[in-house]
């Protein structure tokens, strides 16, 4: 299972509105993540229990030319740029697929 890219990104947010601000920003990016992205396989934003000012993102994609892609996209651009404004930390993990199990496309 070498192709495959994938990351995992914690963000801390700074307080409940910019929780919710943050949310918004996530939403709008994912309309052209979905339109636009062909190669972004999984793109899902996570609350984790008990860490209501905490976002992770898990993010799949079908090689590393795809996540190149995605970072140039208008949306993803527009999301990096304002992002910053929410957040009192960021933490990104890279991830190297090994072996797994992965859906099948349709």
């Amino acid at each position: 299972m070498s192709e495959g890219f994938g990351l995992v990104v914690r963000f801390t947010l700074r307080d409940e509105e910019a929780a919710a601000a943050f949310d918004e920003l996530c939403a709008r990016t994912l309309e052209g993540i979905k339109e636009s992205e062909p190669g972004t396989l999984t793109y899902v934003t996570h609350v984790p229990e008990g860490e209501p000012l905490v976002r992770v993102f898990y993010e799949l994609y079908a090689d590393r030319a795809a996540f190149d892609a995605h970072e140039e996209q208008p949306h993803t651009k527009h999301f990096l740029a304002e992002r910053e404004q929410y957040l009192a930390g960021i933490e990104v993990t890279f991830l190297d697929a090994i072996k797994g199990k992965v859906a099948a496309q349709q």
